[in-house]
């Protein structure tokens, strides 16, 4: 039993507009999705994603205008990584964040991949790895002014760091089914690094796993990500994870049915909280494909407060 890679990561903003305007005009994303989470709905959840909203595309966001800024550290999901096709598009994407003021690394060498690091206006830690053309099952972003060979590919992975590698390792290899297929001694801070696959790994298929035993825990705030999300088929694959975390002892959410696709919720620390995601039924569930992102979208059971939320809610 196997999840098939990333499907979305959720991050916190305490500033929607500025948010909405360096995902979309900066990074060349698509915003496929304007709603509110829906476990409060004074606060928008926006998803940007590739022209489609394909799993595995999607970096969603909430956002609380009141929280602090994240605490980097430990037992947390420190780095989102993205793919583009090739250096040349990584070299185009060093001199677009110099252009528009984006702190960034320089294109580097880690790990037997060539990444640039960067980071959004609120310190949210980000990547782009080159995919060396693997092949992407989604279609970019052509809404911008970026090229298309050039444009974020979705996913290729997510940094973990935990406290104690040896202690995490069942839950990465036992429980989610994980292939180790690298690993090395770490540095500086660093004690060790792993690197696991997913469904035969692949871009959308990574996990990094990072000791970081001596740091202090992270404490979530603007610039932080609130859980990964992986992608399941269907709903009875998803019955079938929860039979085996119950079979494990694992506590979980249940089925929880987030109308464009159904959730399944666990926690493998205080810090870190997965998420398993149906594929669809998509965005487009409500909204035609030329039009996503265009209106407030609401689920059918908070339709009938679309009134009061809207008003609750700042233009954007």
């Amino acid at each position: 039993m196997q999840v098939h890679g990333l499907h979305h990561v959720t991050a916190v903003t305490a500033d929607a507009p500025a948010n909405l305007d360096f995902y979309t005009r900066v990074l060349g994303l698509r915003l496929v999705k304007k709603t509110v989470n829906q476990d409060d709905v004074s606060a928008y959840h926006l998803f940007y994603a590739d022209k489609l909203g394909s799993p595995g595309t999607d970096m969603t966001f909430f956002d609380w205008p009141l929280i602090g800024g994240q605490e980097h550290g430990t037992d947390s999901i420190a780095e989102t990584l993205f793919r583009v096709n090739g250096r040349a598009a990584l070299d185009y994407w060093a001199e677009r964040f110099t252009a528009h003021g984006v702190t960034h690394s320089g294109v580097e060498t880690a790990t037997g991949i060539t990444l640039l690091r960067f980071a959004d206006p609120e310190g949210q830690r980000l990547a782009l790895v080159d995919d060396e053309g693997a092949p992407f099952e989604g279609e970019v972003w052509d809404g911008v002014d970026v090229p298309a060979d050039m444009a974020i590919r979705g996913f290729w992975g997510v940094t973990l760091s935990v406290p104690d590698l040896p202690r995490y390792e069942p839950i990465f290899s036992l429980l989610m089914g994980w292939e180790k297929v690298a690993e090395s001694a770490g540095e500086g801070g660093i004690r060790a690094e792993a690197l696991y696959a997913m469904d035969g790994g692949g871009p959308g298929k990574f996990v990094r796993v990072l000791d970081e035993g001596r740091a202090t825990r992270a404490r979530l705030g603007a610039g932080g990500v609130h859980h990964v999300a992986f992608r399941v088929r269907d709903e009875a694959a998803q019955r079938e994870w929860m039979a085996r975390l119950d079979s494990l002892g694992v506590p979980h959410s249940g089925e929880v049915n987030r109308f464009y696709f159904r959730s399944l919720y666990f926690r493998i620390s205080n810090g870190i909280l997965f998420e398993l995601a149906t594929d669809g039924p998509g965005f487009t569930a409500d909204e035609p494909l030329a039009a996503l992102g265009e209106r407030l979208s609401l689920p059918p059971f908070l339709e009938p407060r679309r009134a009061a939320i809207e008003a609750g809610l700042k233009p954007l």
